[in-house]
C-alpha cells in the first residue's frame, strides 16, 4: 500500500492526465476501444501514467487471467501493465527528442492486447516536453573577419544555437555583451528558429583596434532557464575587401522520396567581387545541420553543385535545412553562409477516376438551387491520403458538389437560380484530387444547356429621353425615336411600343403617335414655343413573353425656338398706331445730348429675339448718332446757325435670326430756339412721363412673362439632371448689370451638340457662335459625344 500511495502521489505530481478517449465501435472480430495518456517524459521507471483496466472496464480479478499486455511493435518496450491492478507503467526512460525529435505534438502508439476473447485495444502516449535540454552551440569559439571599410549598417550571420526541446522550452532569445560596434539582430528561418545576426554599427578602425571580442548568450524559455554562450572574436582586416555573397536569400528544392543517390538538387552560387584568388569562392557544408547528418547530401567545392549523397526517407524527415559555407581564397579568407532548403516528397501514382452515373443535359433558367445535375462516383487505387479524394468544380459556377456520407460519390447541384442572358451553356468541368504529395487529379467535363425563360422586362437605352424639337415642324413626319431591348431570346425579346397617358391626354400629347414596331414618334401637328416651351408623356415597352413584361420611359420634350416674329416698336408710336414721333430739342445743346430712346420688342428668345438699331435714313449724318444695341439717339456736335430747324430720322430695328425680321419707326427731330423748348418741354414732360410710365409697366409685363416661362423650363432641366444621370449639362451663364435688350442665356446639351438659349439682359460681350437654331446657339463640344438612340 505504501508503494501504491507513493506512486500514485508522484503520479498527481509529474503526469498530466489529458483525455481519455473510449471511442467503442461494435466489430465482427471483438470490441475495440482507442485510449489516450499523456506523461512528462523523463519521468522515472514505475510511474503510472493511467489504469487500462479501469479504462477498459475489465475486472480487476480477471486481469491476470487474461493476460493483459501492452505491444509497442518496436524494440523498446516503453511502457507495461501492472496486472494487479491494470494500471499502465513507465518501464524505461522515456526521451521525447529521441522518440520524436522537433514534431509536435510527440505522440507514440501502442496496442493494448487481452484475451479469453481476444480483443485489441489502441493506445496513445502523449509525450510531454520538460526543459531537459539547454541551448548549445556547434562551438564554444568562432571566429569572423571583417573589413575595416565595412559600412555602418554590415551585417553578420553567427551560427545559431541548437536547443532540442520544443515550444516555450526550445530557444526563445540571444544576448550579445554591450560593445560599441556592434549589435544584435535576430531573424526566423524555419525550422532553425532564430538566427543572430551581428550588425556593424560604428565605423572600424584596424590600426585602433585590430580584435574585438564579443560574447553570445542564447536563452530557451523554460522555467527556470537554460543558458548557452559562445565566444566570438572579429578580426579587423584591410585586406581582401569583398565577402562572398550568395545570389538568392535562401534556396529551396524539391525532391523525391525516391531520388537516386547521385541526384542534382541546385547550384549553390556566391559571388565575389574581388580579383584573382581573392575572388574565388569554395563551397562546403557546415557540419551542424539539425537532426540529420550532412553525409546525406555532397556538395563540389568548386562548382557549388549539390547531390544526393544517401537515400532519402519521408517517413524519417519531410524538409532539410543545411547551410553552405561560401569562402574565398583571399590571403584572409572572407566566407558567407548560404541557406539551402531541401523538400521531400511522398511518391503518389495513382490518379483518382470519376464516374458519371446519372445526367440531366438540360435545365430550365428558374429551377430552384439544389436541382440535382449529375450523379457520380470517385475512385482512387492509392491508399492512406494519397488514397484520399477531394472534388470540386470551379467556384464561379453557380453549381456545387455534395459528397455523400461515405466520401465515394456525389451530387452536381444547383447553388444558386441561373440566368440564361448571362450563360447559354455550362461546360462543368468536375475536378478529382487526392490529398497526396505532390497531388494527382483528374477531371470531366459536363456539358449543360440553360432553357430560357421570360424573366427580363424590357429596357430602354437611355432614362429619361430628352429630346429637342424644332418649332414649325412639318406635322405627320417622325421628330424622334425611343429603343428597348429584351435580354430574353425568341418571343420573349420581341417588343412592342404605346403610349402612356397619366390622367387624360392633354392638348399636346393627344397630336404624339408611336410606331408599335420600332418606337419612331410622330407629330401629328405642328408646335408653337410661342405657345408651348415643353412636355413629357410615357412610353410603354411590352414583350411578348407568356405572361408579359414591360417597362416604361419618360419622354421631356423641348420646343426650340425658330425666328418666327418679327420686332415691334413700343417707343416712338403716334396716336394713329404707326410707329413715329416728334421731339423736339434746345438749338443751343452740346454733343452728347439725348435726343431719345427708340424702344422695341420681339417675341422671339435668343439672337431671335436679340435686337439691332441702325440709321436708314438721316437728313445730316454728322448730327446725330444711334447706338445699335440701346437704340438711344444723340447728338454728335452742337447745332449751328446753317443747320435746319427739322430733321428726320429713319430707325431700322433687326433681329439677330438666321432670317433676320426688321421693322421701322420715324423720329421727326425739331430744333427750336431755348425758350420755346422750355416751353414745349413743360408741355411734354408731363405727357410724356404718363406715355414711358405706361409704356415701361407694358414692357416689365411682357419681359417678365417671357422669363418666367424659361426659367420654369431651365428648372424642369435641371431637376431631370440631378434625379438621372444622362448625357447633358445645364450651365448659367453669368449676367453683367447692361442695360440692352437680352434677357439672360441658358446652356444645355442634346445628344453630340450643345445649345444656349438667350433671352433678356445677356451681357453684350458674351461670346456667341449663331448656329442653325435661330434663338438657340450651337457651341463647340468639349466632351465625349455621346450615341444616337439606336435599337
Amino acid at each position: 500500500m505504501g508503494i501504491t500511495h507513493l506512486k500514485r502521489t508522484w503520479r498527481d505530481a509529474r503526469i498530466s492526465f489529458c483525455l481519455v478517449l473510449l471511442n467503442i465501435a461494435l466489430k465482427p472480430n471483438g470490441i475495440s476501444a482507442q485510449i489516450r495518456y499523456s506523461v512528462q517524459e523523463e519521468s522515472r521507471a514505475g510511474t503510472v501514467i493511467g489504469n487500462v483496466g479501469r479504462d477498459l472496464g475489465l475486472d480487476h480479478g480477471g486481469l491476470a487471467g487474461r493476460n493483459l499486455r501492452v505491444v509497442s511493435g518496436t524494440k523498446q518496450e516503453l511502457f507495461i501493465v501492472n496486472l494487479r491492478d491494470g494500471a499502465l507503467l513507465v518501464n524505461q526512460r522515456v526521451d521525447r527528442e529521441e522518440l520524436c525529435g522537433k514534431s509536435v505534438p510527440c505522440i507514440t502508439t501502442h496496442k493494448a492486447v487481452v484475451e479469453n476473447p481476444l480483443e485489441m485495444h489502441q493506445i496513445l502516449v502523449e509525450i510531454i516536453d520538460v526543459n531537459d535540454n539547454a541551448p548549445k552551440f556547434p562551438e564554444e569559439n568562432s571566429t569572423l573577419e571583417v573589413l575595416e571599410s565595412a559600412i555602418v549598417g554590415s551585417r553578420f550571420q553567427i551560427e545559431g544555437a541548437n536547443d532540442l526541446d520544443v515550444g516555450l522550452n526550445s530557444l526563445q532569445s540571444y544576448k550579445l555583451n554591450h560593445n560599441q560596434y556592434f549589435r544584435l539582430e535576430t531573424e526566423e528561418f524555419g525550422e532553425e528558429g532564430k538566427l543572430p545576426f551581428l550588425v556593424l554599427q560604428k565605423p572600424l578602425d584596424r590600426e585602433h583596434t585590430a580584435t574585438h571580442y564579443l560574447q553570445l548568450t542564447a536563452t530557451d524559455g523554460g522555467k527556470p532557464p537554460k543558458y548557452a554562450t559562445i565566444n566570438i572574436t572579429i578580426f579587423v582586416s584591410d585586406v581582401n575587401d569583398n565577402s562572398p555573397v550568395c545570389d538568392k536569400p535562401k534556396y529551396i528544392v524539391t525532391t523525391k522520396e525516391n531520388a537516386p543517390i547521385g541526384t542534382f538538387l541546385l547550384t549553390v552560387k556566391a559571388l565575389d567581387a574581388d580579383e584573382g584568388a581573392n575572388g574565388e569562392v569554395e563551397y562546403s557544408l557546415r557540419s551542424k545541420v539539425r537532426g540529420i547528418t550532412p553525409e546525406i547530401f555532397e556538395i563540389n567545392r568548386k562548382t557549388g553543385k549539390i547531390t544526393v549523397k544517401r537515400p532519402l526517407n519521408y517517413e524519417e524527415k519531410q524538409m532539410y535545412e543545411i547551410k553552405v559555407l561560401a569562402a574565398d581564397r583571399g590571403a584572409v579568407s572572407l566566407s558567407t553562409l548560404c541557406n539551402v532548403v531541401v523538400k521531400v516528397e511522398d511518391v503518389n501514382d495513382n490518379h483518382p477516376e470519376i464516374e458519371i452515373t446519372s445526367l440531366s443535359s438540360r435545365l430550365r433558367e428558374d429551377a430552384p438551387p439544389g436541382t440535382v445535375v449529375a450523379l457520380m462516383g470517385v475512385t482512387d487505387l492509392d491508399s492512406g491520403v494519397n488514397g484520399q479524394v477531394d472534388c470540386s468544380v470551379p467556384g464561379h459556377l453557380p453549381f456545387v458538389l455534395k459528397p455523400s456520407p461515405d466520401g465515394q460519390s456525389y451530387s452536381l447541384v444547383t447553388k444558386d437560380y441561373l440566368d440564361k442572358e448571362s450563360a447559354q451553356m455550362y461546360d462543368i468541368k468536375i475536378t478529382a484530387k487526392d490529398l497526396g504529395s505532390p497531388s494527382l487529379s483528374s477531371s470531366k467535363v459536363i456539358h449543360l444547356d440553360v432553357l430560357d425563360v421570360n424573366d427580363n422586362s424590357p429596357l430602354f437605352t437611355s432614362s429619361p429621353y430628352i429630346f429637342y424639337v424644332a418649332e414649325n415642324n412639318i406635322a405627320g413626319l417622325s421628330i424622334f425615336a425611343v429603343c428597348a431591348t429584351d435580354a430574353d431570346e425568341g418571343e420573349n425579346a420581341e417588343v412592342t411600343y404605346s403610349l402612356h397617358y397619366k390622367g387624360s391626354k392633354s392638348q399636346i400629347t393627344s397630336f404624339m403617335n408611336i410606331n408599335q414596331a420600332n418606337g419612331q414618334i410622330s407629330a401629328l401637328k405642328s408646335f408653337d414655343f410661342e405657345a408651348v416651351k415643353t412636355f413629357q408623356f410615357q412610353v410603354v415597352a411590352t414583350d411578348s413573353g407568356t405572361p408579359s413584361l414591360s417597362s416604361n420611359v419618360t419622354v421631356h420634350v423641348f420646343i426650340l425656338d425658330q425666328n418666327d416674329n418679327a420686332p415691334v416698336i413700343l417707343y416712338p408710336v403716334s396716336s394713329n398706331g404707326s410707329a413715329e414721333g416728334v421731339e423736339e430739342i434746345p438749338r443751343n445743346v452740346h454733343a452728347g445730348h439725348l435726343v431719345t430712346k427708340v424702344r422695341a420688342y420681339d417675341a422671339d428668345i435668343g439672337y431671335n429675339g436679340w435686337l439691332l438699331f441702325s440709321l436708314q435714313e438721316v437728313s445730316d449724318h454728322s448730327l446725330f448718332g444711334l447706338d445699335r444695341y440701346t437704340g438711344q439717339i444723340r447728338t454728335l456736335r452742337s447745332f449751328t446757325e446753317t443747320d435746319e430747324a427739322e430733321h428726320k430720322l429713319l430707325i431700322l430695328v433687326k433681329d439677330n435670326g438666321n432670317v433676320s425680321l426688321s421693322a421701322t419707326a420715324t423720329v421727326m427731330v425739331k430744333v427750336v430756339e431755348p425758350k420755346e423748348a422750355f416751353a414745349a418741354s413743360d408741355v411734354q414732360s408731363a405727357a410724356k412721363d404718363d406715355e414711358d410710365s405706361d409704356v415701361t409697366f407694358y414692357l416689365m409685363i411682357t419681359l417678365g412673362a417671357v422669363s418666367l416661362l424659361f426659367v420654369i423650363s431651365i428648372i424642369v432641366l435641371i431637376a431631370m439632371q440631378c434625379s438621372k444621370s444622362t448625357d447633358y449639362t445645364s450651365k448659367y451663364l453669368q449676367e453683367p448689370n447692361y442695360d440692352g435688350t437680352l434677357c439672360h442665356s441658358i446652356q444645355y446639351r442634346s445628344g453630340d451638340k450643345r445649345y444656349m438659349l438667350v433671352g433678356p439682359r445677356m451681357s453684350i460681350g458674351s461670346t456667341i457662335v449663331p448656329g442653325s437654331h435661330a434663338n438657340t446657339l450651337v457651341l463647340p463640344d468639349r466632351r465625349r459625344t455621346s450615341e444616337e438612340v439606336r435599337c
